[in-house]
């Protein structure tokens, strides 16, 4: 599916990510983050176009894909799935990797990440393109019943273990199906040998836990580190582009470089013909519209 990589089990922050390489390391670094319920092939569409000018890496994020899912619950605050600390497993694994400075492309739950490591790495971190999100607390606070129809998964898979769990596990594959093929494009933006992959991926042990852990992270932990930003002052100083997709929820709900601009001091970007899930939707848009940014 992707061709001229290696895949590799690293260590990083503890644990150990599964992790896509590009096999000439000769270029720029670009981290490529994908969000949910995906793995890191969500980039197979635009990998050529982007490996021509950049060496490439991409993790399945902890708790997805083939990376270690570990041990979480309410006691412990869900702060193994924080983006704080998903945020260092990036910054760790890219060290590893002699990256001591790079770049990111990032979509989804990778894009909280990511905007977790623009602000707690900020000497690490040059730029980043985040696809398809508005900030975690202004999108909580901004909430209205549109966006709680469209985006009904934030508040079931926040709901106390083991009820999303269960539910989940019941039926892996009707899940990940409805998540995805209830969106703007349906399924058929899914290339049939990466949707089988995300498929099998739904249905490793400890995966719908540790999918459920990521999102309350985001309603508790990753509330109060935002919130403690905002106290403080403290913003994105790189460069940031947001793009988002014309025909998504974030377009119809939020006002995304207003949000944006609220939490970053350097944010431009715009909308692309795309739903959700931009890097398999509307490939060619996105490589034209963010490739000039990651290169500049």
């Amino acid at each position: 599916m992707i061709s001229n990589t290696s895949l590799q089990r690293l260590a990083a922050n503890g644990i150990t990510l599964n992790v896509r390489v590009s096999d000439d390391r000769s270029k720029p670094p670009l981290l490529l983050l994908h969000g949910h319920p995906q793995t890191h092939l969500i980039w197979h569409k635009v990998w050529p176009a982007l490996s021509e000018h950049f060496t490439l890496v991409a993790p399945d994020l902890r708790g997805y894909g083939d990376s270690d899912k570990p041990a979480s619950d309410a006691s412990m605050n869900h702060a193994p799935y924080s983006k704080r600390e998903m945020a260092k497993d990036m910054v760790d694994l890219m060290q590893s990797l002699g990256f001591e400075r790079f770049r990111v492309l990032a979509h989804d739950r990778g894009a909280r990440v990511t905007h977790r490591m623009l602000v707690d790495h900020a000497d690490t971190v040059e730029r980043a393109t985040l696809l398809d999100i508005a900030p975690t607390l202004a999108m909580y606070e901004q909430t209205t019943m549109e966006f709680a129809r469209a985006y009904f998964h934030w508040f079931f898979l926040i709901q106390r273990e083991p009820l999303p769990e269960t539910m989940i596990e019941a039926n892996p594959e009707f899940f990940i199906e409805k998540m995805m093929g209830n969106r703007h494009a349906g399924l058929s933006a899914f290339a049939p040998e990466v949707l089988a992959e995300y498929r099998r991926c739904i249905r490793l042990q400890g995966i719908a836990h540790s999918i459920c852990e990521d999102y309350r992270a985001a309603a508790t932990i990753d509330l109060d580190h935002d919130r403690a930003d905002r106290a403080a002052g403290r913003k994105v100083t790189q460069p940031l582009q947001v793009l988002w997709g014309a025909n998504g929820v974030i377009e119809k709900c939020f006002k995304p470089l207003d949000d944006w601009a609220r939490v970053a001091v350097d944010v431009r970007g715009g909308n692309v013909p795309s739903g959700h899930y931009i890097p398999e939707e509307a490939p060619q848009a996105l490589l034209d519209a963010a490739l000039p940014f990651l290169r500049a």
